[in-house]
């Protein structure tokens, strides 16, 4: 894992900028502690920051490859999982290696098959390739879009990092926000648009595409879609289907050479991975570590809502001990998640939703402490349609994005000039048609299987790339890697096509899931109810935010006030706003806080 700068120009020698492809790169030291590395040529800058994962003498970066015909230049942050295949392949074919890294691989895959090579990798990638001969720039983005690569295009110049901050490092890159990016952070909140960068003309590589920038223009190519079939294998072999992916996957998703370590929240996801991965290690004498997170006085605190059925630490113990894991319990207190609200977000350079993301941070930063990479359940929700909207009505007809119908209060803070001017019902309206435009239904399926299509789509394209950034940023912010074996593109592809009522089979959310999981789990374990990530329930925290946000009400120069309605806002502060209290509160002042301090320390110009 890494991260990754460059920029390429056709109309200009770049030879001397050495400072500024330093200062973009140096702004991502994070994402690779280990060591940086630049390229300079006459029309392209290359800069890499490097986490030592696999090969630490043989996968220096940028990796260059060069011969009588061509010479091409490689910066790239992730990992590809079948690169030892992959190699054999390459191999066979005549190439030859000089390094153990997956980073050669890829290089030369791009040798072989050109911009084709994305069709032959299965991993978690964002690569930048530099074709010097040709003047080519090549972008590519995984499948699932686990890892991030944003991109502005200025006059004749691309600039492109892993991080908006990258490009923001860049004389060329305003921190500007027009009414659409506004209209992204106050009406989607984190839930971005694919492909929308937020900050004026700033976009990201959408997941399973890649895109070709040469002095006469670009192109985009979407190299992976989801195609809609029907699913013919039953009960039995679709649950021995899953099994046999996710044993492959994680088997593949082990091999590094440096600690790796899963998480564990005694869901049935994480519970399920952490299984198979504890039996790979068994097998070579080797003892898995795993690790969850709680709140100070969580025993007295808790209380059971609708996304939080039970607590996780007795469903870890339960799990732990039967797969013989060394785990290790993080706890942290409300003034632990106050004091670093903010890490989060200038970890992924825009407003987050505060404490579950802040809490996730802090534990990446005690994980880190002991190893360099985890596995994590991330997506299976997604995937399997574990969420309870999948077969609720008032949701599957919501004509809106799920994740949105009880969200409405978000934008009823907002000032009535912003109200008139970013339009928030409007974009989310435009942006929900459009998602549901993309959507491949299947001919002679019923309507509440193409709704529940389309609700698995949503998830898939809309809601599972906010969940994935949450992770990456949260991760690479203590230079952690986190893979995400649910991700894997074949499994993905696999489930897309099983019906939504053999998905919860036996009467439960991923039912089928559970099946697969049966020779791994107890079956109290594997029939435990879905239980979302953990959140403090500590008066504390929402006392800490609100005075936070109280005084930022007291500052006329705080750049969020014009936004939003300052009575309104008070209210909610105070506890006195009727209808915003409680988890909603802490929501909205999680979220103003954040956009408040983002406007100011990022020194956003906001072009209405």
């Amino acid at each position: 894992m890494c991260g990754i700068a460059g920029w390429a120009d056709w109309s200009k020698d770049l030879t001397g900028e050495k400072d500024i492809i330093q200062s973009m790169t140096k702004a991502i030291t994070h994402r690779g502690p280990d060591a940086d590395g630049f390229w300079y040529s006459d029309h392209a800058v290359l800069g890499h920051q490097r986490l030592i994962v696999i090969d630490p003498e043989g996968g220096l970066q940028p990796m260059i490859y060069e011969d009588t015909n061509q010479k091409i230049a490689l910066v790239y942050n992730g990992e590809l999982y079948n690169y030892i295949e992959l190699r054999e392949e390459l191999e066979n074919k005549g190439h030859r290696f000089k390094t153990k890294s997956d980073t050669e691989v890829l290089i030369h895959a791009y040798i072989e098959w050109k911009e084709d090579c994305v069709q032959h990798f299965n991993g978690i990638f964002a690569f930048g390739i530099w074709d010097d001969h040709l003047k080519k720039l090549m972008l590519a983005r995984d499948h699932l879009g686990v890892k991030p690569l944003y991109f502005a295009e200025r006059g004749q110049s691309i600039i492109f990092g892993s991080e908006l901050k990258v490009l923001l490092k860049h004389p060329l890159v305003e921190a500007e926000v027009t009414a659409e990016g506004l209209s992204e952070v106050f009406a989607l909140g984190p839930m971005r648009t694919p492909g929308n960068g937020i900050f004026k003309d700033v976009k990201e590589i959408r997941a399973g595409h890649y895109s070709v920038f040469t002095a006469y223009g670009q192109k985009s190519v979407r190299y992976w879609n989801l195609k809609s079939e029907s699913h013919r294998d039953d009960e039995t072999a679709t649950a021995e289907k899953i099994k046999g992916l996710l044993e492959d996957t994680v088997k593949h998703q082990l091999i590094a050479d440096r600690p790796v370590v899963s998480m564990l929240s005694g869901g049935l996801d994480s519970s399920g991975l952490t299984a198979i991965a504890g039996q790979e290690y068994r097998s070579r004498n080797k003892v898995l570590h795993t690790y969850s997170i709680d709140f100070v006085n969580n025993d007295q605190d808790f209380k059971e809502d609708f996304l939080r059925r039970d607590k996780d630490e007795p469903w870890v113990k339960r799990v732990a001990e039967h797969v013989g894991t060394e785990h290790h319990s993080i706890v942290f207190d409300a003034q632990k998640l106050v004091d670093n609200l903010l890490v989060p977000m200038r970890a992924r350079d825009l407003p987050g939703v505060g404490e579950i993301e802040t809490s996730l941070y802090l534990l990446f930063e005690e994980m880190k402490k002991d190893a360099t990479v985890a596995l994590s359940g991330e997506s299976a929700d997604e995937v399997f349609s574990g969420y309870p909207w999948f077969h609720q009505e008032e949701y599957l007809n919501g004509g809106q994005f799920p994740w949105l119908v009880n969200l409405g209060y978000f934008t009823d803070i907002l000032s009535d000039e912003a109200r008139l001017k970013l339009q928030p019902e409007a974009y989310r309206q435009k942006r929900f048609k459009e998602a549901v435009n993309e959507v491949a239904f299947l001919e002679g399926e019923s309507e509440l299987e193409a709704k529940q299509r389309q609700m698995s789509y949503l998830f898939i394209t809309r809601f599972l790339p906010f969940m994935l950034d949450r992770k990456d940023r949260a991760s690479m912010m203590t230079g952690f890697e986190v893979r995400v074996p649910f991700c894997d593109y074949r499994l993905v592809e696999y489930l897309w096509n099983v019906p939504f009522e053999l998905k919860s089979i036996d009467g439960i959310e991923k039912g089928i899931l559970r099946r697969a999981f049966k020779d791994y789990l107890p079956d109290d374990v594997r029939n435990r109810k879905k239980s979302a990530y953990p959140s403090t329930k500590d008066d504390a925290y929402l006392k800490g935010i609100s005075s936070w946000m109280t005084q930022i009400l007291e500052d006329e120069d705080a750049p969020i006030l014009p936004l939003i309605n300052q009575d309104r806002v008070r209210a909610i502060s105070r506890g006195e706003d009727q209808e915003i209290q409680g988890d909603k509160a802490r929501a909205i002042l999680d979220y103003l806080v954040q956009i408040n301090e983002w406007l100011k320390e990022y020194k956003i110009k906001i072009s209405l």
